[in-house]
């Protein structure tokens, strides 16, 4: 059904959680998928990223872990780097994301989530 939603979701970040409540509270169905218990596959990072409106390389957190791994923006600047870095290290994906048809967002900040909806 092209009204569902695939959400890209931490149940430890509270703006993914708030994201899972706004789709609850709007009725939409949606697949829950914990990208940290089942990552993504390359395939799949690609698919995502061809359907993202945001630029690609934000789906790439700049968190600690970023920096730990030594990584740097000209390390995620294109598709096949973003790509090459979350196939490797999951957990630097930005979240929550969003799917829903051919379009993709990262819900940050909340409110992108409804506005989503209401597209």
């Amino acid at each position: 059904m092209a009204d569902d939603v695939t959400l890209l979701h931490n149940p430890r970040c509270s703006t993914s959680r708030s994201a899972l409540e706004t789709l609850t509270d709007a009725g939409v169905p949606t697949e829950v998928v914990r990208y940290l218990s089942t990552p993504l596959d390359e395939e799949q990072l690609r698919e995502l990223a061809a359907k993202l409106e945001d630029p690609v390389t934000d789906l790439v957190r700049r968190d600690a872990a970023f920096a730990a791994l030594g990584l740097t923006d000209e390390d995620v600047a294109t598709v096949d780097q973003v790509v090459t870095v979350l196939a490797e290290h999951p957990k630097l994906m930005q979240r929550p994301v969003l799917v829903r048809g051919d379009r993709a967002i990262i819900g940050r900040p909340k409110d992108r989530v409804a506005t989503f909806l209401a597209d």
